[in-house]
């Protein structure tokens, strides 16, 4: 899969966690860009993610993502 259909997958996951159609990622998107992003949103994301796209995160993986872009590594070094 390549960046943008992974970006794209991405985005849909983000908007339907956070019911906000409006939702446009970047690499360095954080939480503190999405209005309703708290510690409990966190881990349905990360559960929505982990759906998404077949994989489960590493705790440590969960707890070093700084922003979208580390996630979206760690998913693209996962699907080769």
């Amino acid at each position: 899969m390549d960046a943008k259909e992974l970006r794209k997958r991405l985005t849909e996951v983000f908007r339907d966690v956070f019911d906000d159609d409006s939702i446009v990622i970047t690499a360095d998107t954080t939480a503190d860009d999405i209005e309703d992003w708290d510690s409990i949103e966190h881990i349905t994301l990360i559960g929505a993610v982990e759906d998404e796209f077949g994989m489960k995160f590493k705790m440590g993986e969960v707890s070093g993502m700084n922003n979208v872009g580390e996630m979206m590594k760690i998913i693209a070094a996962r699907g080769k």
